[in-house]
């Protein structure tokens, strides 16, 4: 048994070896008071501390959420507690010598779903191998996480539609004060996360109440542009309300409905969302226009919010394929081009050019591309890479004194053997890369056995070297600024820095948006 006395009061934790290192682990720690009863819909509060030592051996609940429709085989279901779900993990070294760089995890899952037990996101190996002090994060997801209620309830409820991100903020505020006692440096933190946890981070990167929580982020397959306008958000929880048999007039009883009958009516509004979408359906978002979120993250951006924050951004080759492969077929589906036009369309390419993006695409491909090629590179493009793109532009021009935060740029191309190769570099299939859990269930349907572990090397070693130095360049691999020549890592089994890749497509979609509005 491992005991260490925090700020917030003694933990006892537990120790195992892992490639000849001591790691010391600290589960399921709260690090705000419960977000139910009078909380709900209410922004964090901080935790109270505690007498005696908590016990900390076994992970903490995830949130609120509905199984996960297409869940990798053998897992199970992940238990949850409105009550108990804002807790971390914490993996360290140990408290000896000088305080280590602390990496802070915010998982994915379509702000739906996910947990920071999930076994992917296990930080003993990569807390090891970087020499970090490991954390990560559990945050209110779906409808407790984003319903936006501001002109239904009133004062109190200003932010309801943001509280996740406040949740991770108030992570963040435990972290500096605690981790000193885990042996982190507070001075040091870098966010990371995958997916919509990269969205969250995008996000965060654009919130004033951000600044001086973190020194370094990294943004794997996510966004600065995944959010809504007020009136967008009013109209889904105009929806959540009917599938909870409620109205406007009566919309206080979300406040003390059963957490299971949410969860129901969230279900009901997925569906809907999924029927409509081509793409990845996204019924909550965070919403601008907002106390915590007055602009858009990339404007704040631009105006020099955490300009001084280094970042490294990058997505994976094949983001669309799950979204391609997985989607049940529907009579009415158009063909692949007028679907490819819809999911364009929502990225802000007018119908009457998104034949210019098969053009692109083809130019960059040297030959037509497959109907169901098309369909995933314009998700890809869509909703990951040309997105992550536009925020190394905003960061390139933020305003403001100080020297500015450096940025690194990559695309993964390891292509997953599974289902024949239809998924190549699909996405989530850098997260075990990352956290060296190339064995681990939930990845070998991806992995197949198959994956190098030469490039899981590479990748954790990389993001350990940024956590620690700001840069991800390392003896295997010598990886500058992005820059003038928007210099990007692959990263594949023999990985290549290059130039600009795929630039076809990013002229494309610059030259869309810099097109008057029809």
């Amino acid at each position: 048994m491992t005991r260490l006395s925090t700020p917030c009061g003694s933990v006892d934790g537990s120790s195992l070896v892992t490639d000849g290192t001591t790691i010391h682990r600290f589960l399921g720690i709260p690090y705000a008071g419960p977000p139910s009863g009078a909380n709900r819909f209410r922004p964090p509060v901080p935790v109270l501390p505690w007498s005696g030592a908590l016990d900390c051996t076994a992970p903490g609940p995830a949130a609120p959420q509905n199984p996960e429709s297409h869940a990798p085989p053998g897992s199970t279901p992940r238990s949850w507690s409105e009550a108990g779900c804002l807790n971390l993990n914490v993996w360290t070294p140990g408290t000896d010598g000088p305080a280590k760089p602390v990496m802070v995890w915010i998982h994915g899952g379509a702000y739906l779903m996910g947990a920071n037990s999930d076994a992917m996101y296990d930080g003993t190996r990569l807390a090891a191998a970087a020499g970090v002090v490991l954390v990560s994060v559990n945050y209110r997801l779906g409808a407790l996480g984003f319903l936006h209620l501001a002109d239904l309830l009133g004062a109190g409820y200003e932010d309801s539609s943001n509280l996740a991100l406040l949740d991770q903020l108030e992570a963040l505020r435990w972290i500096r004060r605690n981790i000193a006692a885990f042996g982190g440096d507070p001075h040091n933190v870098t966010v990371f996360g995958e997916s919509a946890g990269a969205a969250a981070i995008g996000t965060l990167l654009g919130m004033p109440a951000s600044e001086g929580l973190f020194r370094r982020a990294i943004m794997q397959s996510g966004t600065a542009e995944r959010y809504c306008r007020p009136e967008d958000s009013a109209r889904v929880t105009s929806t959540f309300l009917e599938l909870c048999g409620l109205d406007a007039s009566s919309a206080q009883h979300l406040l003390t409905l059963p957490v299971e009958q949410l969860l129901q009516a969230q279900a009901a509004l997925e569906q809907r969302v999924a029927a409509e979408s081509f793409a990845v359906p996204l019924p909550f978002q965070p919403t601008v226009g907002t106390p915590s979120l007055p602009v858009p993250p990339l404007d704040s951006v631009r105006n020099g919010v955490n300009r001084g924050v280094d970042l490294l951004i990058g997505t994976n080759l094949n983001e669309g394929s799950f979204a391609v492969e997985m989607r049940p077929p529907a009579p009415a589906d158009p063909d692949y081009p007028d679907r490819a036009a819809a999911v364009l369309s929502g990225a802000g390419v007018p119908p009457a050019l998104a034949s210019g993006y098969a053009d692109a695409l083809a130019r960059m491909l040297r030959r037509e591309p497959a109907d169901k090629e098309l369909l995933e590179a314009a998700i890809a493009d869509s909703l990951y890479r040309q997105p992550s793109n536009g925020l190394l532009a905003a960061r390139q021009v933020a305003a403001g004194g100080g020297a500015p935060g450096k940025n690194f740029a990559y695309l993964f191309t390891w292509r997953s053997p599974a289902m024949g190769g239809k998924l190549g570099a699909c996405h989530a299939l850098d997260i075990p890369f990352v956290f060296r859990q190339l064995d681990a269930p939930e990845a070998a349907f991806l992995t197949r056995g198959e994956a190098p572990q030469s490039l899981s090397d590479a990748m954790s070693g990389a993001w350990g070297a940024f956590a620690r130095t700001g840069t991800p360049g390392t003896p295997a691999l010598a990886w500058p600024e992005y820059g003038g020549h928007r210099s990007t890592m692959v990263l594949d089994g023999e990985s290549r820095l290059e130039a600009d890749p795929r630039s076809e497509i990013r002229e494309f979609f610059e030259t869309v948006r810099l097109l008057p509005a029809s």
